[in-house]
């Protein structure tokens, strides 16, 4: 008896061993699998694209890449989600396709993937991930319908958050001794003071040209200056005191700014600033990795950044791009080790050295990133501030948005009423609402 019993204790053993060595290889059962991802063709992806080899070095897992112009990815994305088997095992997309995808029942609710064992890395630190991205890239369902909230779930991974920041000229600054805005009064005071001082040189670069770039750039200041384009119950109130004030803000940034301010775009306002022709500029953080490279910058050496100024509140912008696994993709479980690899402290970090835009607190105060990239820990700051609800995720936005940046644009270049604009533009908004049935329980 003592002798089976001892049997049964070396086979159990053995068998704890098997299972230890199994664990320690959670790659093994996918050695040899080939992913397709889809991304877009964006400065942070091309940092991904240096680091792949390790992920299939380490895991012996390839990655195909389907690297594409932005607007030809959604167009590729849209027809490929629907089909009953795609081609895609991995997708990036912006927060905007995570209301139409989740709506559309297109992408993997993640929760049965965190909860395996065998899949769901106990090093992961989800907690490091920068939680205003998590909210605004990842999770729909809760409150609001695209926050999170106690009926919220997972759908995506934030992987190349950006945020509202400030650059401005140092060299400028120094030489007026004109102390870094900290405020909105400071801004809007420097953005007209610095033309004075220097004759020629516009305040503050500024999206401004008709569409969703006025638009954009009217939200940037809408968020910190206390507003929100609707109320707890889809009420529009981008017409009241907030919003008057951030359309207001944004005219005086334009009427301040270089020639043809009226025109910009995001890479007119970015070339505005790096052919030193503005000595500020405020928008996403994927621009400075243009900054000090010679071969597009007249101001390398000479910029410094800052977090984006504060209103009545702190409340920069959330952009950039997530990943998730759509629902009709051959390899789930291949590709959640993927994604999880990607959005890893480990890789993370290589990507942000690459020259990507990191996605964890931990990268952005990381020494060696910062000894490459010396502006990462200000952005890490501006990105604690980052404001998940800066623009409402819903699926009738584009429309809102749209009609928003054309009477946005009225203003500045027709100098249309602000108030009469943004009347007009609750008043339109409510009604598409009403039409989408927002007030079905009111």
């Amino acid at each position: 008896m003592l002798k089976r019993t001892t049997q049964v204790a070396v086979t159990a053993g053995a068998m704890v061993l098997a299972a230890g060595t199994a664990i320690a290889d959670p790659y093994e059962p996918y050695r040899g699998q080939t992913l397709v991802a889809n991304f877009p063709a964006h400065p942070h992806y091309t940092a991904v694209m240096q680091v792949l080899s390790d992920f299939t070095e380490e895991t012996g897992i390839e990655v195909e890449v389907d690297l594409l112009q932005y607007l030809k990815m959604r167009e590729k994305q849209t027809l490929e989600l629907t089909k009953n088997s795609g081609d895609y095992d991995l997708i990036a997309y912006v927060v905007f396709s995570k209301a139409d995808y989740v709506y559309a029942d297109q992408l993997e609710n993640l929760a049965k993937y965190f909860m395996n064992p065998r899949l769901a890395d106990p090093d992961y630190d989800a907690e490091d991930l920068i939680d205003g991205y998590v909210g605004n890239i990842g999770i729909a369902g809760g409150e609001k319908g695209y926050l999170p909230g106690p009926t919220g779930s997972l759908f995506g991974i934030p992987f190349g958050s950006e945020t509202s920041i400030l650059g401005y000229r140092k060299d400028i600054f120094d030489k007026h001794d004109l102390k870094v805005p900290e405020t909105y009064d400071e801004l809007l005071e420097l953005a007209c003071l610095i033309p004075e001082l220097e004759p020629g040189m516009g305040g503050l670069a500024s999206r401004a040209a008709s569409g969703h770039h006025a638009s954009h750039a009217f939200l940037l200041h809408l968020a910190p200056l206390g507003g929100r384009i609707f109320d707890e119950n889809w009420e529009p109130i981008v017409n009241n005191e907030a919003g008057v004030a951030a359309a207001e803000a944004l005219k005086t940034f334009v009427d301040c700014g270089p020639e043809g301010a009226q025109t910009f775009g995001f890479a007119e306002a970015g070339a505005s600033f790096l052919q030193g022709q503005t000595a500020m500029f405020l928008d996403s953080t994927v621009f400075a990795g243009q900054v000090n490279d010679p071969e597009k910058s007249k101001v390398v050496g000479l910029v410094e950044w800052a977090p984006h100024p504060m209103g009545v509140r702190r409340g920069s912008q959330t952009g950039g791009f997530g990943i998730a696994i759509p629902k009709n993709a051959e390899n789930k479980e291949a590709a959640f080790l993927l994604m999880q690899w990607l959005t890893s402290k480990h890789a993370d970090k290589l990507i942000a050295l690459a020259g990507g835009n990191p996605s964890r607190y931990s990268t952005h105060a990381d020494a060696e990133v910062n000894k490459v990239y010396p502006h990462m820990a200000t952005f890490g700051e501006a990105l604690e501030y980052a404001d998940p609800d800066w623009r409402p995720i819903i699926p009738v936005w584009g429309k809102i948005n749209a009609d928003l940046g054309t009477a946005l644009s009225k203003v500045l270049t027709e100098d249309l009423d602000i108030q009469e604009a943004l009347d007009g533009v609750a008043e339109r908004t409510r009604a598409v609402m009403d039409e989408a049935g927002y007030y079905t329980w009111q």
